[in-house]
């Protein structure tokens, strides 16, 4: 992986974030903006706060967006096409999306909102197929609502319960696209490391998307999927890194999700001294959050749900809050949070 260090003692002048490359070339912004909220998720949003949202992000720099068909039933992908048209016409930016879940007419379910977290009509269901049609239908159909002809990165979403299908025919028509040029680079993305790890172990995967699992509060992904990762020379993208919320704001909440999900109390004691830890350092703890993952080398990126300019533009200065070398030692001599620059075996260049 390559790493142009990023200037977080200071405004940078420099209109794109620092960047770290994949092994296709592709070189992806270390922030990128998660658009799973342009889907409704939990909340209405509107085409308007999504726009600025993507012109706040692309002013601040960043160049990498990610989004899914399951994301408001197609409604985050559309928004986000159509924003990156408006601010970037397409150039210069990585765009992601995923496969696995296939968007189907749903008329008998058209009166009701979808049941899955997004505020939307229900007037499509979600279908899991991971066969070679299925995977070509699905990029074809994200294409279309991006408004683009190629897709950067294409992950497989969430196969946890579909591993045979999945590593065998998805992997095989991704790769198939990755040939013909539709797809730049392919992997997974998922809510836990074991999985990805062994997709790293036995496909021809060139990045992986973890989400929730390497954090300052959740450490897996060290354990096998970023060794094994970095031995294969494939990228790590972090996702999740606030765990859901409990990791959002400067000072814990006991009622912030955690996973979303209530937070059990013995985390929520943990991110607190966390937090404390950051407090004495003048650092608030989101910032801390945004910048772990990235003290590894084999991260590419950390991805934020950005709803908002307001969000943008405050994850971008999380991103370049200045930290010092002190706190990060202070958690880990403490035994608080391992440092990955101290416990990973590869270097940064």
């Amino acid at each position: 992986m390559t790493s142009t260090p990023p200037p977080r003692d200071h405004a940078s002048i420099e209109r794109t974030l620092p960047t770290r490359a994949l092994r296709t070339g592709h070189r992806l912004t270390e922030l990128g903006l998660g658009a799973a909220q342009f889907g409704n998720l939990f909340t209405e949003t509107t085409d308007d706060e999504s726009h600025r949202a993507v012109g706040a992000a692309v002013e601040e720099g960043i160049r990498y967006f990610d989004t899914a068909p399951h994301y408001g039933l197609g409604l985050s992908e559309r928004r986000l096409g159509d924003a990156l048209h408006a601010a970037t016409r397409r150039g210069g930016v990585v765009i992601s999306s995923k496969v696995g879940r296939l968007l189907v007419d749903s008329p008998d379910t058209a009166h009701r909102l979808d049941d899955d977290g997004f505020v939307v009509p229900a007037t499509k269901r979600r279908v899991w197929d991971f066969s070679r049609d299925g995977i070509l239908r699905s990029v074809e159909e994200s294409l279309a609502r991006l408004g683009t002809d190629r897709l950067d990165i294409a992950y497989l979403h969430d196969p946890d319960d579909h591993w045979g299908p999945a590593s065998s025919s998805g992997i095989a028509a991704l790769a198939e696209l990755r040939d013909q040029g539709v797809v730049g680079a392919i992997g997974a993305g998922m809510n836990q490391a074991a999985m990805p790890a062994e997709f790293v172990r036995r496909t021809d995967v060139d990045v992986v998307m973890v989400a929730g699992r390497f954090t300052l509060l959740d450490q897996s992904a060290l354990d096998d999927l970023l060794p094994v990762a970095g031995a294969r020379g494939v990228g790590v993208v972090a996702a999740a890194v606030y765990n859901s919320g409990l990791l959002s704001s400067a000072a814990v909440d006991g009622s912030a999700t955690y996973d979303y999900g209530a937070a059990p109390r013995a985390v929520v004691e943990r991110a607190a001294r966390i937090a404390a830890v950051c407090d004495r350092h003048g650092v608030e703890l989101p910032a801390a959050a945004v910048q772990y993952p990235l003290r590894h080398p084999g991260v590419v990126s950390v991805v934020t749900g950005m709803r908002t300019q307001e969000h943008a533009r405050s994850n971008v200065a999380r991103y370049r809050a200045a930290i010092p070398e002190a706190l990060w030692e202070e958690l880990h001599v403490t035994g608080l949070v391992p440092d990955p620059a101290r416990a990973s075996r590869f270097s940064r260049t």
